[in-house]
């Protein structure tokens, strides 16, 4: 592990493998509750070809956050990735984003597109403004929002796996919680307070324009068995990106790296190859 100062804040990642031939590095960014460990299943076979960065978030593991605070934001972290890629000096990199990182990378193909050679959206995370909901609410789970302050209560309250039931349930359907194995169980333990930050963050919706400003090469990937409103997201934006291309995973859902790590491996290379 290593760590590099970005906007006062020790940024904390893994550097593994090497670019073969004029490939720029890939960076890696986590979802909620997630954190550099996240992508372990793709790390072999992603730096095969590729230099690749796994960052850990502001306030997420290696640290233990206490929840006290004022900068978990989304525009603190957006602000942190182009940082970290500033402070890269490699030129412009390769993102793959996931849910909250997602949604991260978006708001840096907008921001700074000369950061970012090409782009990957896995399911990213966040609501569509009104124009661009579908009519009729997707089929799938009790959608996630207004769960998080929810989870979040029941964190202060010590029902810490109360809390991660109520999160994971609330993107994979009911009794997905209960299913998962020991080891990413306790990933997202080690993440839980960062829900606490996530509910006055007042993160902003993803606007028609916004999609139709962004420049960079991208991908977005969905999880064949994905429901609700990260199933539609995906598919909503990949509209209205100049150029988007789509893939989908069957037999996956919103962890399709996990599920399927050769599967993503291969059409996330084949992309970045293109």
């Amino acid at each position: 592990m290593e760590t590099l100062n970005v906007n006062g804040y020790d940024i904390a990642y893994l550097d593994v493998g090497q670019s073969t031939g004029n490939r720029p590095p890939l960076v890696l960014v986590h979802g909620t509750l997630g954190d550099f460990r996240t992508w372990n299943a793709v790390l072999g076979p992603l730096s095969k070809r590729h230099r690749v960065i796994a960052l850990s978030l502001r306030r997420f593991f290696p640290e233990h956050w206490d929840g006290i605070g004022n900068d978990y934001l989304m525009s603190q972290h957006v602000e942190d990735v182009i940082g970290f890629i500033e402070k890269l000096n490699a030129g412009p990199v390769d993102l793959i984003g996931h849910s909250r990182g997602g949604h991260i990378g978006f708001r840096v193909a907008q921001a700074r597109p000369d950061l970012l050679r090409k782009l990957v959206l896995a399911e990213p995370g966040g609501d569509l403004e009104p124009a661009l909901q579908p009519l009729t609410p997707p089929p799938g789970p009790v959608p996630l929002g207004p769960r998080i302050p929810l989870a979040a209560e029941m964190v202060q309250n010590g029902d810490i796996d109360g809390a991660l039931a109520l999160f994971v349930d609330g993107i994979d359907g009911e009794g997905s919680w209960a299913k998962w194995s020991a080891a990413p169980r306790q990933q997202l333990r080690d993440n839980i307070q960062t829900l606490l930050g996530q509910v006055g963050e007042n993160r902003k919706p993803f606007l028609k324009r916004e999609a139709e400003s962004i420049k960079t090469p991208t991908l977005l990937i969905g999880g064949g068995d994905t429901k609700g409103a990260l199933a539609v997201n995906w598919r909503v934006l990949a509209e209205h990106i100049p150029g988007a291309r789509t893939a989908i995973i069957p037999g996956t859902r919103h962890w399709m790296f996990e599920q399927a790590p050769q599967e993503f491996c291969e059409i996330v290379l084949e992309f970045l190859a293109a």
